[in-house]
């Protein structure tokens, strides 16, 4: 069975003043979360503001960031893509870099019917059988919801293996569970949605926060397999305004701003994404004070 952990951080791509991948502090941020709770960095999906990284950029931070962590994290590459043929060459790109998985986003604009979904991604695994897959369902980006029907039959397929669930919706959460085998994992694409996805068979969270909070993270999820339920959930609430701050506006926005009143100088972001606005930061300083984070 492949794992790829309770905490899987989905890191933000560092930029320079001159809008360049900051490749140095990548290493530098990627070394620090494995050493913080993180169990697995996925790169370039939505945090890492994957729509204005170009392959080759990619492909680079992908090897960078292997070898600064080596064997402390798993890496996991965003190879989606709402066209086919480039999300195969991508994911064939990341197995022949040996990194541990893949993440498929939901084609976006094409808003493909369930039939044409389940042929995209089974098309992908079958292109690279080495490489572990988890499908990432996010409706409100994509335009497409990835049917728990679908992703059963997709469960099928050998290197399919997980899936982050980032719909929001727990009665979607829970029919993937019922419908798929318990060793196909379950993961939370919402952080303030992890501890309610584990109480219905979730695996852990492909997460924002743990930029900030990845022990605490480890610790609620932790305790929570242990039978430590009002732990956990204490936990959960101690941690709740900063989840909802982390998207008072559009993500990475806010973990963007948040990382860099930490002095982690992770720059801006690319365009269309601006940078955070003041009443943003300041609902932002908030909740990290709370939390003694700054």
């Amino acid at each position: 069975m492949v794992s790829f952990g309770r905490v899987l951080t989905a890191m933000v791509t560092p930029f320079t003043e001159a809008q360049k991948v900051n490749y140095a502090v990548a290493e530098e941020l990627a070394v620090y979360l494995s050493e913080h709770g993180t169990d697995t960095l996925v790169l370039c999906g939505t945090t890492g503001e994957s729509p204005t990284l170009t392959w080759s950029e990619e492909y680079e931070l992908f090897q960078v960031v292997q070898k600064a962590v080596g064997s402390k994290a798993t890496i996991v590459a965003g190879t989606g893509s709402n066209s086919t043929q480039e999300a195969i060459v991508a994911t064939q790109q990341a197995a022949k870099l040996g990194l541990d998985g893949a993440l498929v986003v939901v084609p976006y604009y094409n808003k493909p019917p369930q039939e044409g979904l389940y042929q995209h991604f089974r098309a992908i695994a079958q292109a690279a059988p080495e490489l572990p897959l988890m499908l990432y369902n996010v409706p409100g980006r994509t335009g497409q919801s990835l049917k728990a029907e679908t992703i059963a039959r997709l469960a099928e397929v050998p290197n399919i293996v997980a899936i982050k669930e980032a719909s929001g919706d727990i009665e979607q959460a829970s029919q993937i569970r019922r419908l798929t085998p318990p060793e196909f994992s379950l993961y939370s694409g919402d952080d303030a949605l992890t501890l309610p996805l584990l109480a219905i068979g979730g695996q852990g969270v492909v997460s924002v926060a743990s930029h900030l909070v990845g022990e605490q993270l480890q610790q609620m999820i932790q305790a929570f397999f242990t039978g430590k339920v009002q732990v956990a959930s204490q936990i959960h609430l101690n941690l709740f305004p900063l989840f909802k701050a982390l998207f008072t506006t559009t993500n990475p926005i806010p973990v963007k701003a948040a990382l860099n009143l930490q002095g982690w100088n992770v720059g801006g972001l690319r365009l269309p994404l601006n940078s955070s606005p003041p009443e943003v930061t300041q609902v932002l300083k908030m909740a990290m004070q709370e939390l003694s984070l700054l």
